[in-house]
């Protein structure tokens, strides 16, 4: 394997690398006063396999997103219900720095953690006004296969 080279960054290196991170959290957290927010949308997407959280405001630009994978959890353990309230509770703290109190709940899909967000939701403090399920529903679905010939 040979000897291993510790690379060391000099203190400028340091210095605007440091600055750079400052930058992008600032930009994040940035929201103008003029523009604070009061209302907003959660849309909850919970699938088999994942259990995706956002917040838009009234328009449906997206503010903040949260998803049980970027949080931390890995694999099955994605889909559990307690997965989507942790995933809920990083959205509330969003929206808290944001100043969001009211919002819509928008929900889609067939997984396990739809009711858990939206308890953890209303639990951490935001006042739900409404809820509502978005589920697309097909009507006639797919055009069956053509009968087999023997």
């Amino acid at each position: 394997m040979g000897k291993k080279r510790i690379i060391q960054q000099t203190e400028k290196e340091l210095i605007e690398e440091t600055e750079k991170v400052e930058s992008k959290v600032k930009k994040e957290a940035k929201v103008e006063p003029s523009k604070k927010l009061k209302e907003g949308r959660v849309y909850i997407f919970s699938s088999y396999n994942n259990t995706i959280i956002s917040l838009t405001d009234n328009q449906g630009n997206v503010l903040k997103w949260t998803s049980a994978g970027s949080i931390g959890f890995k694999g099955t353990k994605k889909a559990t219900p307690f997965a989507a309230s942790k995933v809920a509770e990083a959205l509330v703290q969003a929206a808290n720095k944001l100043g969001i109190e009211k919002v819509q709940v928008l929900v889609r899909g067939v997984g396990s953690g739809r009711e858990s967000a939206i308890r953890s939701l209303v639990a951490r403090g935001l006042d739900v006004t409404s809820i509502k399920d978005i589920t697309p529903i097909p009507h006639n679905g797919c055009r069956p296969p053509k009968a087999r010939r023997v």
